[in-house]
């Protein structure tokens, strides 16, 4: 195991987490496997129990713990993983967490080895040395795939291609298995154990994003609340959400241009009380200039985050208590049209 995990800034990271860790208040699970990397763990939850917040963040492309088997296949490892990356996004849920007491799920498999917020199916053949792979019963890539930004990624803008050499079928059965398989069981579970507790639960699938390039006189958004068009949560939470970011004067976009991936559409389901947002953060806000390390806006970031999932977490538990409130729904989306 190699390369992007160990600059110091993530050394001090994994002190930080050791140290959380051991808190005899909060709790983690280890689970996963990461193929090429002995005893490195897919993912990590961690969280107070019992939970302190009915909120639990998810982090599924910020992984770092890159084997060597997988980088010396890249073309352009260095570029390319950084570009795949959500850069230090784990940071920032890490954070948010410990100032919330919200439960925080980590992946630690990098996105370019499996895109945990993909379908299993969505998988582009070509890719393969023998095509198809039956176990997954599918022939025809979906649109993700498509773009080369599939179960695993192909190509980048700019970059191309970004593999020397096909895969095969038994290392992505591996990596399902492994990684995304027991990763999915462990969100699932969690937020199960919320909807008991609470009544109503949130999964706040947090990501990063390229700055967005002006579409107008507006300067471009800092921040997109996807729901997929309302499919994956409450009104409610929406309309809090888009009321506190203009309540700090901070734009934010609505869907557009990410609307929520797998990971909303596989555990969202606002009438069982699984309520979903994922949540893009523009990297130019919390990391430096180069969009590698962090910046000085980080600690801002992680104080503003975590006001927001505050306000999330009292609409939620007033869900799970019966205490829905429509006129106060529409007063904040007034307010956040304004």
């Amino acid at each position: 195991m190699t390369g992007f995990d160990t600059d110091p800034v993530t050394r001090q990271h994994r002190r930080m987490a050791g140290e959380w860790l051991i808190d005899s208040e909060s709790a983690s699970r280890r689970g996963g496997w990461i193929p090429g990397s002995p005893g490195a763990p897919a993912f990590t939850l961690r969280g107070p129990e019992p939970s302190a917040l009915p909120v639990l963040i998810s982090v599924p492309h910020a992984g770092r713990t890159y084997p060597d088997s997988l980088l010396d296949r890249m073309r352009h490892p260095a570029s390319s993983a950084l570009r795949l990356e959500d850069r230090y996004a784990d940071l920032l849920g890490e954070g948010i967490a410990r100032e919330t007491g919200a439960g925080v799920l980590i992946a630690h498999a990098p996105r370019a080895m499996i895109d945990l917020n993909r379908a299993t199916d969505d998988v582009d053949w070509d890719m393969f040395a023998r095509g198809r792979f039956a176990r997954l019963g599918s022939t025809a890539p979906g649109p993700r795939a498509r773009s080369g930004l599939g179960l695993i990624p192909r190509r980048l803008p700019g970059v191309g291609e970004l593999w020397r050499r096909r895969h095969e079928e038994a290392e992505l059965a591996e990596r399902i298995d492994a990684i995304h398989a027991p990763y999915h069981a462990c969100l699932a579970d969690y937020l199960q154990q919320l909807r008991d507790r609470w009544g109503a639960a949130l999964l706040l699938d947090l990501h990063s994003m390229p700055p967005l390039g002006l579409r107008g006189p507006q300067p471009p958004s800092e921040f997109v609340v996807g729901d997929r068009f309302g499919a994956s949560c409450h009104g409610a939470l929406a309309a809090e959400a888009f009321g506190f970011f203009a309540e700090r004067r901070r734009l934010a976009a609505h869907n557009r241009p990410y609307a929520g991936g797998y990971v909303l559409e596989r555990h969202a389901a606002p009438d069982a009380g699984l309520h979903a947002i994922q949540l893009e953060v523009d990297r130019s806000s919390y990391l430096d200039a180069g969009l590698v390390e962090r910046g000085a806006g980080f600690a801002g970031m992680v104080d503003l985050l975590s006001a927001l999932v505050r306000r999330l977490a009292a609409v939620v538990a007033g869900m799970g208590q019966g205490k829905d409130t429509p006129g106060r729904t529409a007063a904040r989306w007034a307010e956040a049209a304004e």
